[in-house]
């Protein structure tokens, strides 16, 4: 097990294109807690194509991690952990926000809700936590409106989480750049 070059930190968000290695690197952090630890999934098998990445995800776990798959609750069951859990990973907020886009359609008042309800927990979680989550704003300005809303949704959620986190790292073709570090514990 890889320890700790300083106090692990409380929240570490991770951010990066698809397939730039967010999941990796998560599960790399994560193992270096002791078990029992926690794999919140929020993904939706609603066709083949994503069954298919569901199921790699899986694999890569390879019985490390206790599973709980949530598409839309996400903070109450957060609530719910029993505090014996080491650490937890949630993968992946974009999709967290997708859901909750389907769920409560154009309602942005209650999107902003939920999203600021699940800021606020990590604000006070004590349980060492991963998140993922995609980094959509790179790409065109999309061309219909409620693109542009999820877009603009993920963007302010990402900033307001990288804001409460101790660390912060965006994946590069599976290279890890740390942009927010956890200060180093002074000697003893």
């Amino acid at each position: 097990m890889v320890e700790f070059s300083c106090s692990p930190p409380r929240l570490t968000f991770i951010t990066g294109a698809s397939r730039s290695g967010k999941t990796h690197l998560a599960l790399q952090l994560a193992l270096r807690y002791p078990p029992p630890r926690v794999y919140l999934a929020t993904a939706q098998a609603l066709d083949a194509e994503m069954s298919l990445r569901i199921r790699r995800h899986r694999e890569e776990r390879t019985g490390n991690f206790e599973t709980f798959e949530e598409p839309l609750r996400l903070t109450h069951l957060l609530r719910s952990l029993d505090q014996s859990y080491s650490v937890v990973i949630i993968d992946c907020l974009t999709l967290w926000l997708n859901n909750l886009m389907a769920s409560l359609g154009e309602d942005q008042d209650s999107l902003r809700q939920e999203a600021s309800e699940l800021v606020e927990f990590f604000k006070s979680f004590s349980i060492p936590t991963v998140i993922i989550s995609n980094e959509v704003g790179w790409g065109i300005v999309p061309n219909n409106p409620l693109a542009r809303k999820f877009r603009d949704l993920s963007g302010n959620l990402n900033q307001d989480l990288a804001a409460v986190a101790d660390q912060v790292v965006l994946t590069v073709a599976g290279i890890p750049l740390f942009l927010k570090q956890p200060l180093v514990d002074p000697p003893r």
